[in-house]
């Protein structure tokens, strides 16, 4: 069961979400319920700074289930405000978007981490996301951004 609560700016339907959500699911081999929250910055830099420590605003936020269950995989949370400015940014809609950093949080909740895997979640992220037809995923994005800088 997928659950999609919605608070913020911008109207999304769950119709149109949670057909894309069970695929990244079964694509990541992640069983389970994900609960995904459709939030504003404030929200997600609420949410940072109680389970991370990190007092900053974020576009996406992933919570495992405790308890390894089958029955919850966990909590994905979005901001829909940063996803809004990163849809113009980057010229394509709020609802790629939104799949985009849906398919990174699911990565998350199956236990992949792009800060610690040598680039394997990385690589995974970028091959899911062609296979969905989805635009630069948000890990290629910010591997971009850092050979502009240097």
């Amino acid at each position: 069961m997928i659950d999609i609560q919605h608070t913020g700016p911008a109207k999304l339907r769950k119709t149109e979400l949670s057909p894309f959500l069970r695929e990244a699911q079964q694509a990541a081999g992640l069983r389970g319920r994900v609960d995904v929250l459709l939030a504003d910055d404030a929200t997600l830099r609420r949410l940072n700074r109680e389970f991370r420590h990190k007092d900053a605003a974020t576009d996406v936020l992933s919570f495992p289930a405790l308890a390894n269950e089958d029955k919850v995989a966990g909590d994905v949370a979005i901001s829909l405000e940063a996803a809004q400015r990163q849809a113009a940014q980057h010229g394509h809609s709020l609802e790629a978007e939104v799949k985009i950093l849906l398919l990174h949080g699911v990565l998350h909740l199956a236990g992949h981490d792009h800060e610690s895997d040598n680039g394997n979640m990385r690589r995974l992220e970028e091959k899911l996301r062609v296979a969905f037809g989805l635009p630069a995923a948000l890990i290629e994005r910010a591997a971009t951004k850092r050979r502009k800088r240097a």
